[in-house]
């Protein structure tokens, strides 16, 4: 048995054989342990898988807000939003979409690039408004924020030089205007 750790290197994706549907939900939880575990538990039952996870503390220590995004038939949405809002420590689940809210996400990716190439790698950055945030003799690492389509065609673009490995956020949201996420 190797003790290697498994190589991170990205790798394209295959094209999924039929559409995915994807979902982003905002939940709002009291700050206890064990709440993530039985919302999960809800998509499993559900047959729903949970896609991009971001979990952080409110302004009101108390309280965490959940964004979700999960994959799954749209005819069983509703009944898992019912079900999770059932649960003890959930003050609301809503369904976002991008006409109600505004939502982003972060990619960090790591690019080998020699001298010669980098010059255009950083024009591919700066078209997508990323940041260089380090810089190596033979690699860097760009940070680019932005909805899911903007994130995708950076990688896609940045593809033809050889990633080392991206990091991505999961999405967060807000609605739009004065009403609460």
């Amino acid at each position: 048995m190797s003790d290697r750790i498994p190589a991170t290197t990205d790798k394209k994706p295959a094209t999924p054989a039929e559409p995915i549907h994807i979902h982003t939900l905002s939940v709002m939880v009291n700050n206890q342990p064990g709440v993530l575990g039985r919302i999960c538990a809800v998509f499993s039952r559900r047959g729903f898988n949970i896609e991009s996870l971001v979990v952080s503390q409110t302004r009101d220590p108390r309280f965490s807000r959940m964004t979700i995004g999960i994959s799954g038939q749209p005819e069983g949405l509703h009944q898992i939003i019912m079900q999770v809002n059932k649960l003890i420590d959930v003050m609301h689940c809503t369904e976002h979409t991008d006409r109600d809210a505004v939502a982003k996400q972060l990619v960090l990716i790591k690019v080998a690039a020699n001298p010669a190439q980098r010059t255009e790698v950083l024009q591919i950055i700066e078209h997508y408004n990323g940041k260089t945030v380090d810089l190596q003799d033979d690699s860097l690492i760009a940070l680019i924020a932005g909805n899911t389509d903007k994130l995708d065609a950076a990688v896609r673009l940045l593809s033809k030089f050889d990633i080392v490995e991206t990091v991505r956020t999961g999405k967060v949201v807000m609605a739009r205007g004065l009403e609460t996420t």
